[in-house]
């Protein structure tokens, strides 16, 4: 196993800078995913820790081996990692016994050695007794598993996942997900994982770095990232939240538009600095414009511009005094008409202050 950290590590193409200096450390045993939307450098980050792209500055270690810089790259071969690509990459005229030994076979190991390692880790991807067929035979998932066993075998002390689910419909996807997970846990090998699936990354990660134009945003547990959002990105791009441009009144205090708003503030921030107050839709409180809870905390009255009926919940967009417009998850108990007048209940400990 090893632990990779990359270290003020920038790439350009032409005059589009990929990377901006990020720096960022992947703990042996973990499994770390790089969440991004399409173009945030997450994908040329592990091209370069796969050693198929030399990066323009900063350097690359895997322990206390230097991997990557400028002056220098150690081949992939030599890396002791092992890539999974999006489209899974098996070769079709082999068994998937074949596929899997294949590694095996380059380095010279016996072949009752080949055949006891290639039956453990087939077991370890829940493929016992698949050996004879080839990879038409399989569905997806089970291609998916056995380009997994295959990067495995060979013992990489790092393996790097680019999308591999990325092929898969949905309800596939979704087992997949749990499948990685326990796969990861039964072998303990430090991960890379790349995907732009924020559920994937919830699922699968140790930790997640969520990435945006070529910087590094924030890095924490899953929990972390998404009930404690260090930027507007990250509060709006890992589930939904309603964010409301404002202006410090006072710690703990925002005014947004006509209201002033109470607000978990673990921030810097300073009387008259602009922030943001995020708030996931489903921690509002909805009630009729003459509830009693009027006179509360963080309360405002607003009227309903729309409404969708979900099944268990319905999807509430309502206007609030000062044009500000926020939406709402609310039980489907209570319906509501457009036009409706609200009360709109914003918790004070689900309210939480970011910069822009």
């Amino acid at each position: 196993m090893a632990q990779i950290r990359l270290v003020r590590l920038e790439k350009r193409y032409g005059t589009t800078q990929a990377l901006c200096g990020i720096t960022l450390a992947v703990s042996d045993g973990d499994l770390l995913a790089l969440l991004g939307p399409s173009g945030c450098g997450k994908t040329t980050t592990l091209q370069i820790l796969a050693g198929f792209l030399v990066p323009d500055g900063g350097e690359v270690w895997a322990g206390d081996r230097l991997i990557s810089s400028p002056q220098g790259v150690v081949p992939p071969e030599r890396r002791q990692m092992s890539l999974v690509f999006q489209s899974y990459a098996l070769w079709p005229h082999m068994t998937i016994f074949q596929n899997v030994a294949f590694g095996l076979e380059m380095r010279r190991l016996s072949r009752d050695e080949i055949a006891r390692q290639v039956k453990r880790i087939l077991g370890v991807v829940n493929l016992s007794g698949y050996e004879h067929r080839y990879a038409h035979e399989l569905s997806g998932g089970q291609q998916q598993r056995v380009a997994l066993a295959r990067a495995l075998v060979v013992q990489p002390h790092t393996l790097l996942l680019d999308e591999p689910l990325s092929n898969l419909d949905a309800n596939l996807r979704e087992q997949m997900r749990f499948e990685i997970r326990r796969i990861h846990q039964e072998t303990g090998i430090t991960t890379v994982y790349v995907t732009h699936d924020q559920a994937e990354a919830m699922v699968i990660a140790d930790h997640v770095a969520v990435m945006n134009g070529g910087h590094i945003e924030q890095v924490g547990t899953p929990e972390e990232i998404y009930e404690r959002p260090q930027s507007r990105f990250v509060a709006s791009f890992i589930g939904q939240a309603n964010c409301l441009a404002g202006r410090m009144v006072e710690p703990g205090l925002v005014r947004c538009g006509e209201l002033e708003i109470r607000a978990i503030d673990q921030s810097q921030f300073h009387p008259g600095d602009e922030v943001v107050l995020c708030i996931r839709p489903h921690a509002l409180r909805v009630h009729g414009a003459t509830s009693p809870h009027a006179a509360g905390t963080n309360t405002a009255i607003g009227r309903l511009m729309q409404s969708a009926y979900l099944g268990d919940l319905q999807d509430l967009r309502i206007m609030l005094p000062g044009n500000l417009q926020i939406r709402a998850l609310t039980t489907s108990r209570q319906r509501y008409r457009p036009n409706d007048q609200l009360l709109v209940e914003l918790p004070v400990e689900a309210c939480r202050l970011v910069r822009g």
